[in-house]
């Protein structure tokens, strides 16, 4: 038996005419408007790094522009790894509808902080870093705890629809990033992009203050309406985090425990060292190679968004199990990321970002799945962490090392580059093979499913 989902009534809930269900996000309202919160977290925080790298790289530098738009994703990536335990902790121990709806609050303070210094004028660099470090910071917090509170928001047969749609909205935001990013730099300055980001933030927190969770307790009932009251101490006091259930494991037990997901997640820290670059690259990319301004950056970057986000929704349907999918998918990958760097065609290179993209919202959703139903409840504050960290390592290396290198080769190697250190990973993930987990083994009851 299972429970109704939160807020969704319990006869004939999302049903049509036909028989069909509504889209998840309209059958329940509660994961919905986290969903959407998620939208508008992640596409400010893009459209922030999208906006401050084109305006560093065609405003405010003029020499080593590479190092000092490096520099700056560098700053905005080092959160999640630094703080990974901390996250953790934090989502663990406090009700996680106050861990979303603070970050998000608090983020929105940070840009509208920075929207006012902007308009006053005299903006110098380092203030830019420090609010990408500060919104990357509560962007770190963000993320591991929606994906955590899934199976609070909804029952274990939508777990994968609300995987597809959460991890959706990396893509939804590097669309609404890529298409307003640059060019409101263009147009309205730094102040404008902190303006909109400010806005995007605290209406995020307005949304996930609006939704109403529920947890699973030790016995597997569902608990709704999960309170967020506190005690003195300030840890939460809801009576499902309070229930008895197995003691929370150190991260290191946790990836221990877990050796062929640790090997997963080593491949695509690899991986992510030379995709995850393609953020530094494309500016320079258009500043010098396709000459262009904060339009070509929206189409470029709105080509790898709009990739991503197909791949996500479609992703399940990639044939073959995740290992072997997943190899395809960055050798796919491999091939794309360098084109770019042997046709300097505009709609082909936009073509090109598309199905990057295509491919890394494909296996993230594949990845994620799997890892939502194979990893204990108790575990995944932590583990969500412990990923974000592991795959996250890779991000400031990334940007430093191909940043830099932009100051001295050009983007078309870079991109040759990226394509060609991507072919040792999908090798190394073919070759994993298909032990228990890779099979999958049944999901443990979420949310009152048994």
């Amino acid at each position: 038996m299972t429970a109704a989902p939160v807020d969704a009534p319990e006869t004939g809930a999302g049903a049509k005419p036909d028989g069909r269900r509504a889209p998840l996000v309209l059958r329940n309202r509660a994961f919905g408007a986290v969903w959407l919160g998620q939208v508008l977290t992640q596409a400010a925080v893009r459209m922030f790094q999208v906006g401050v790298s084109w305006w560093i790289v065609a405003y405010a530098v003029h020499d080593a522009r590479g190092l000092a738009s490096g520099l700056f994703m560098a700053a905005c990536t080092l959160p999640a790894v630094a703080l990974a335990p901390v996250v953790a902790g934090a989502v663990a121990r406090f009700a996680h509808r106050s861990v979303l709806r603070t970050s998000a609050a608090l983020a929105g303070g940070a840009a509208a902080a920075l929207a006012v210094w902007a308009y006053g004028g005299g903006l110098p660099l380092a203030t830019v870093y420090a609010a990408g470090l500060a919104l990357a910071t509560c962007q770190a917090f963000f993320d591991p705890c929606l994906t955590t509170s899934v199976p609070e928001l909804v029952d274990d047969a939508d777990i994968e629809t609300a995987t597809g749609f959460e991890l959706s909205t990396q893509s939804l935001a590097g669309l609404g990033g890529a298409l307003l990013g640059a060019l409101t730099v263009d147009r309205a300055g730094v102040a404008g992009l902190a303006a909109g980001c400010a806005a995007a933030y605290l209406a995020a927190a307005l949304l996930v203050a609006s939704a109403r969770f529920r947890t699973a307790t030790a016995d597997g009932t569902a608990v709704a309406d999960a309170t967020d009251a506190t005690d003195a101490t300030g840890s939460t006091t809801d009576t499902a985090r309070a229930a008895a259930g197995p003691q929370r494991r150190t991260l290191r037990r946790i990836l221990g425990e877990l050796p062929y997901v640790r090997r997963i997640l080593v491949c695509f820290t690899a991986a992510n060292l030379f995709t995850t670059a393609v953020f530094v690259v494309i500016p320079l990319y258009t500043r010098s190679v396709l000459q262009g301004g904060g339009g070509t950056v929206a189409l470029l970057e709105a080509s790898l968004g709009t990739g991503a986000l197909v791949g996500a929704f479609t992703g399940t349907r990639v044939p073959g199990r995740p290992t072997v999918a997943g190899a395809y998918c960055l050798g796919l990958m491999a091939l794309a990321l360098a084109v770019p760097g042997l046709i300097a065609d505009r709609p082909a290179v936009a073509g090109s970002l598309f199905v990057a993209g295509w491919c890394a919202g494909a296996v993230s959703v594949r990845f994620v799945a799997l890892f939502q139903r194979l990893v204990p409840t108790a575990d995944k504050p932590g583990f969500f962490a412990v990923m974000q960290a592991v795959l996250g390592a890779s991000l400031p290396v990334a940007s430093l090392v191909f940043g830099t290198a932009g100051d001295f080769l050009s983007p078309q190697t870079l991109c040759l580059v990226q394509g060609i250190g991507l072919v040792p990973a999908a090798c190394a993930l073919a070759l994993l093979g298909s032990p228990a987990v890779d099979a999958g083994r049944p999901a443990e009851p979420v949310g009152g499913a048994r």
